[in-house]
């Protein structure tokens, strides 16, 4: 029969904490009057999480130095209460007891009294007679390889005073892991007892936490790769540009931003690197082109889903409509954005954060139902205007679209598996990737636009006429960056009227307008 399995209250308080005060993204976590939380006997303040890769050198004698990765503690101060502190007498020693507990994830059933078959966190009268532990700390059990693990470091309070002080120092880390940092006390006499001060995470190459610095190798890739992109695009935008058309100064703007973008991301990791803090101005910059570049990024889809350029000259009255969604989008991409890369989430519960995430899923949502409704449309009219040329075209595009989409949604369920599975963020090794993904997505899906609407001597292949019969070899006067030239202008009312008629037939009512401009 196998045992059955409790909860235990130091597991779940890790769980708590990593949910309600996990850092702000920064090596340098400040403490401005942290409350301590109370789990089962004791209380405890989250100080941090970060994952670490083991020091460069073997034998430390200098742990704050550069190459070594450390956990340094500095003025750090805890005050209790004037009640607390009143009932000692001036002449009293260590009346008082706070522990800073640094435990590597992989230990975490160290803590706490499961081992001892008890739900205590701290140390028990009954527990110190039987010699298992002192009363008053926390029970650890020493790791077998490594009999300083988890580390405890012990700060006591003097006679009546109200204030102590930690020593300053510094942890060295000689093994790669994800470590916690908790502060903690099994008094209830020093309930209400709050924590100033702040402790610096480094790693041998810096201040980057472990998990975002594969990120800054990351961008200054996708730089490099978008400025590649960029190069291309210009060589060709060059070489044709008295046939180019407003599309592709379009799709040069996404292309401009992207490369903004990832230079902006990989300098502003690299002074958080440097400094272990993050620029504000060079981090609003960066957060702002994101934010534009996905808003502009979605919005090109959609002008091209609808066949702007290709089957109709200009968007006409759902200008308007776009431009707001846009606008809208903007706007919550930038408030979530900034939140996440500036906010303490400390300051932010669920529910709060949910309320940013919640309205970004739903443009998104609305951005790809409109994208495929208006493909939808769009491949429509060129099968019955019978324009092969451009209905391949978008039949490429359609299915390149496709294709994202279920990448999309693939890796969305791979992210839910991946969060779901690993809580204490064990993978830490790994996340970087789930963040990656959509820039790589991104970027590819630019390219494919790119590639499909490349500037060219020809262009009447794909772009709008009023000539609905030919092969697009005789398409006419092609339309410019300037907008449409003057074609079209010889049709008869005879003709107009028969195609207002065809496009009855077939249901095209969304089309009427559209004839009536062209």
């Amino acid at each position: 029969m196998r045992p059955r399995l409790r909860p235990d209250p130091f597991h779940l308080g890790l769980l708590l904490g990593l949910l309600l005060c996990h850092h702000a993204g920064a090596s340098i976590h400040e403490y401005y009057n942290g409350a301590f939380i109370p789990r089962s006997n004791s209380f405890f303040f989250h100080g941090g999480s970060e994952g670490l890769y083991a020091s460069a050198e073997v034998n430390i004698t200098a742990p704050a130095s550069d190459g070594n990765s450390f956990i340094q503690f500095e003025s750090v101060t805890f005050r209790r209460t004037k009640e607390s502190a009143s009932m000692h007498s001036d002449m009293q020693q260590k009346t008082g007891l706070v522990e800073a507990i640094v435990v590597e994830i992989q230990d975490r059933d160290k803590i706490g009294g499961r081992y001892l078959n008890t739900d205590a966190i701290c140390c028990t009268r009954e527990l110190h007679d039987r010699n298992l532990c002192k009363v008053g700390e926390v029970i650890i059990r020493p790791s077998q390889d490594n009999s300083d693990w988890p580390k405890r470091i012990q700060t006591f309070f003097d006679g009546s005073s109200e204030e102590t002080t930690m020593v300053t120092q510094a942890i060295p880390i000689r093994k790669t892991g994800m470590y916690y940092l908790y502060f903690m006390f099994c008094d209830p006499q020093l309930k209400g007892t709050i924590i100033k001060g702040r402790t610096v995470w480094r790693n041998p190459h810096g201040y980057l936490p472990g998990k975002m610095a594969p990120l800054m190798t990351f961008y200054g890739f996708m730089s490099l790769a978008y400025l590649l992109l960029g190069l291309c695009w210009f060589l060709q935008f060059v070489r044709y540009w008295k046939h180019t058309l407003q599309l592709h100064y379009h799709i040069t703007a996404v292309i401009a931003l992207g490369m903004c973008e990832m230079a902006f991301w990989y300098f502003e990791y690299g002074n958080f690197n440097s400094t272990g803090s993050r620029p504000m101005g060079i981090t609003i910059w960066a957060v702002t082109f994101t934010a534009v570049k996905k808003t502009v990024s979605r919005l090109l889809l959609l002008v091209v889903s609808m066949g702007y350029g290709v089957v109709r000259p200009t968007l006409g009255g759902i200008t308007s409509r776009v431009a707001f969604l846009g606008f809208v989008y903007f706007v919550a991409s930038e408030a979530l954005e900034l939140v996440e890369h500036l906010g303490n989430i400390n300051d932010f519960s669920g529910k709060a954060r949910l309320f940013l995430v919640l309205p970004v899923a739903l443009l998104d949502a609305t951005f790809i139902v409109w994208i495929f409704s208006s493909l939808s449309k769009t491949l429509e009219k060129l099968q019955i205007r019978k324009s092969t040329a451009k209905l391949e075209l978008y039949r490429k595009f359609t299915n390149s679209l496709a294709v994202s989409v279920l990448l999309s949604v693939a890796w969305i369920g791979y992210e839910l598996y991946f969060n779901a599975t690993d809580p204490l963020s064990e993978l830490w090794q790994r996340s970087w990737i789930v963040s990656a993904f959509w820039n790589v997505l991104s970027y590819v899906l630019l390219g494919i636009i790119c590639i499909l609407w490349a500037p060219s001597h020809n262009p009447t292949r794909y772009a709008y006429s009023e000539d609905t019969n030919d092969d697009f070899d005789d398409e006419g006067i092609p339309l410019t960056g300037c907008g449409v030239r003057g074609i079209g202008d010889n049709l008869s009312k005879l003709e107009r009227k028969e195609r207002k008629n065809m496009d009855h037939v077939f249901g095209m009512g969304d089309d009427l307008e559209e004839d009536k401009r062209e």
